[in-house]
This record gives structure tokens, sequence and C-alpha cells, in this order.
């Protein structure tokens, strides 16, 4: 999905303010270096779901860097290791880990590579905003819909006390790590689902059919939920414990279940070796929390972050 679509509104809204609170650390127009001069062109592909926190490292990054392009791609988590295990980009976004079979790609090509994760998410199933009803789901409510198979097409198939409305539903496409993710924790099964439904990479698609259906149902990261607040309205999840609403807490402390993930970044070791990607990786790790709130989306907790910090280091290692 092309962030003008979506990232721009938001990153142009978070520039002037975070401007002057990473100067101190980004080093005030130079680059983490010291260096004016850094050029070239970092390119990025991936999850649609970790984009807009990648965007707005990289418009960050390149207020400080003007000679620095890092265009942000959004072909899907799947989509995004194959390219990057074919060579063709310097990071990979992914809102899950790497796979076995993506592994095996990047070492017959020699690509050796590091995973980052960059920040928390809490995967949000939503609503249209005249859906009074489902202000709550139970996971196996959530798995009725949603299993191979399922033959429910009315929302008072899930719940007898729900009208008698059209269920229409919108999701992520079968190359994104939120399908992966969401398929897994719900329905039992990584890429198990039901297939009569309308799937995209881009998550617009989704805004846009939910909103636009009353007895419509979707899913997609906490930050598109919070773009789109004055459309859409959040369902919160009972994954056992009680009924649970998105939030950065909830994801952060572990009460949003199951649908609570790590957001990962994927850099080559051979990228780091060019002063403009070593730059942008630092400045990314050594700001992630700023970013994260920034861009809407949970930030680390101090283990994650130190185990962050040690991937920069042993990347750094690797890449000599």
């Amino acid at each position: 999905m092309s962030i003008s679509m979506r990232g721009t509104t938001r990153t142009a809204a978070v520039l002037a303010g975070m401007t002057l609170a990473l100067t101190a650390c980004g080093g005030g127009g130079e680059d983490s270096s010291g260096d004016q001069q850094l050029s070239g062109t970092i390119k990025i592909d991936g999850s649609s779901t970790v984009a807009p926190l990648t965007t707005v490292a990289s418009e960050l990054f390149v207020e400080e860097n003007g000679r620095v392009q890092v265009p942000v791609g959004t072909s899907g988590t799947g989509g995004g290791f194959e390219k990057f295990c074919a060579g063709e980009s310097d990071v990979s976004n992914a809102s899950r880990p790497i796979k076995d079979e993506e592994k095996a790609a990047c070492d017959a090509k020699g690509i050796k590579y590091a995973e980052f994760t960059v920040a928390n998410d809490a995967l949000t199933v939503v609503v249209s905003k005249d859906n009074t009803w489902a202000k709550c789901l139970t996971v196996e409510q959530l798995k009725k819909i949603w299993e191979p198979g399922s033959k429910v097409n009315n929302w008072n198939q899930v719940d007898p006390t729900f009208p008698n409305e059209p269920l229409k539903l919108f999701g992520a496409g079968t190359d994104s790590g939120t399908f992966d993710y969401f398929t897994d924790v719900i329905n039992g099964e990584e890429g198990a689902s039901r297939t009569d439904y309308q799937p995209s990479e881009d998550d617009n698609v989704t805004v846009t059919g939910v909103s636009g259906s009353k007895g419509g149902l979707g899913y997609f990261g906490f930050s598109y939920f919070e773009e789109n607040a004055d459309k859409l309205t959040a369902v919160q999840v009972d994954g056992g414990d009680g009924c649970v609403a998105p939030s950065v807490q909830a994801a952060q402390d572990g009460t949003y279940k199951p649908l609570s993930r790590p957001l990962f970044i994927y850099p080559s070791a051979s990228a780091l070796k060019r002063p403009e990607v070593k730059a942008f990786l630092e400045f990314y790790v050594n700001n992630h929390k700023q970013i994260a709130e920034k861009a809407k989306f949970v930030p680390l907790h101090p283990a994650q972050e130190a185990n962050l910090k040690q991937a920069l280091t042993d990347l750094q290692q690797q890449a000599g």
C-alpha cells in the first residue's frame, strides 16, 4: 500500500513535535556519525502494519540527512521477505518472525541479517460506527466467524441476541504477517481461514469496506484504527479473562490477549556497511521509544529494548 495513502498525514503531524525532541539524540542537523554529507537510497519494503512506524523513523531521519532517500514499500510481510532475500531491499518490515523457508531463501543468496524488535502492536478487530451490538467478541466467536469452511454470514449466527444483519468480512491478504498472526491465534493454525472475504494488502480497503457496511467486520494493526477512529469502532476481545479493549497499556501489560504482538524490521548485514544505512539504523534504535509513541504503536519494554540494542551490535559485527 502506498504510504501517501495513509501514512503521510500522521507523519506530517508528528514531525514538528519530534524534530526538537530528537535533535539532542540525532545531532541537530548532522547524522548520527557527525557526517553531514550522507547520501544514497535505503530501500525498505514489507509489512503494511510496520510501514507507518518505519515511515516516521525515515521521515525524521531525512529531516537531518536531506540527501538520503528512504522509500518505504508495502508489499506485505511475505512479499517483503521475497524481495529482501533476493537482495532487492536493504531492510524488511515484518509483523511476524521470518519463516524457515524464507530463511532458506536468504541463505541461498548469502543474505545475512538480524531480527530487530522495534515496537509492539494490538491487532484490532473493527466494526462500523453503525454497529451497536458487537461491543465484545470472544475468541470462540471470532473463530466461528473466520475458521476454514465457516458459513456464518449473518450477525445473528454469531450470537442469537445480535440482529438479523448480513455479515460482510474484510481482512488481510495472505502475504500479510497480520493474516498469519490472526489465523494462528484465532483459528489455531497459521494460514487457516475462510476464503470468502475481501482480502487486501491495502488496509484502506478494509477501512472503506467496514465503515461503509453496517454489518462489516475486519481486522488490522492498532495504528490503523487510531487513524480511523472517527469511522470505525474497535471491538473488545475476550481471551478468557473478560472483555478488553485494544490499547497501548493493554498491549504492553499483556491483558489484551491473544492479539498483542511484537513488530520487527530485518536489516541486512551487507547494507549496514553503507554509512547511510548504518546511520539510519542507529537512529531508529536510539529513538525507538519516541518513534513508536508518535506513530501510535506500543513501545518496547526494557527487556525488548536491551535485545534491540544487542541485535544492532551483533549485526554490526557481522557487517565487519
